[in-house]
Parts: structure tokens; sequence; C-alpha cells
């Protein structure tokens, strides 16, 4: 799990259209590839898989105050396109957050 603080309040909705908005075409612009991933909300917490490529979540996130505490599915932590999307998130993650602070609680 890894916990960041971006210094601000979300909410989970605003969360998921951020990413509906801008993860897939900032992937596919990276990779050079039409994959698309689906993010959707799920039991509060925000979801980001491929159903026809990986069995269950690559990642979820759960707002937690200013924190997102982010899981990666342990089954695909050397995955390229996992790779691609955490970095993804953390560019994300910069322009969402308060002055474009994020401060790294936990990793692990």
């Amino acid at each position: 799990m890894k916990i960041l603080n971006i210094h601000k309040t979300i909410t989970a909705d605003q969360l998921l259209q951020l990413l509906q908005q801008k993860l897939n075409s900032l992937f596919q612009h990276q990779t050079q590839s039409d994959i698309a991933f689906v993010s959707e909300i799920k039991d509060g917490k925000v979801e980001i898989s491929h159903p026809s490529l990986y069995e269950g979540f690559l990642f979820s996130i759960e707002i937690n105050g200013h924190g997102l505490w982010i899981i990666r599915s342990e089954h695909y932590v050397d995955d390229v396109n996992s790779l691609t999307i955490e970095s993804i998130l953390n560019e994300l993650f910069a322009k969402l957050a308060a002055d474009g602070k994020v401060t790294l609680i936990l990793e692990g």
C-alpha cells in the first residue's frame, strides 16, 4: 500500500471523473496502444481494471481525508501497463494536489 497526502479534500466521484477524463488518453499516448482501462467506484473506492486483460483490479484507491490510500494488485507489480498507470497516477495526483504538493506518507 502507498499512502499519499495531497493536502486537499476530494471525493471519490471527483477522482473518478478525473480518471475517466485523463487516464486512458494519457496511457494511450504514452504507450501508442489502444488499451482502455475501466475506472469505477466499488465499495467507496475507485478501482482501475481491465477485465479482459487482468483478473481483478490493477489499482484500488481509497480517499481518507487528504490522503489517498493506494493498493496495487500484487499480481501485476512488474507489469509494464501497471507501471505506466502508476506513473500517470503520480502526475495526475500532483495536478490534483493543493499547490502541486504531494507528500508520501507510507510505501510498502
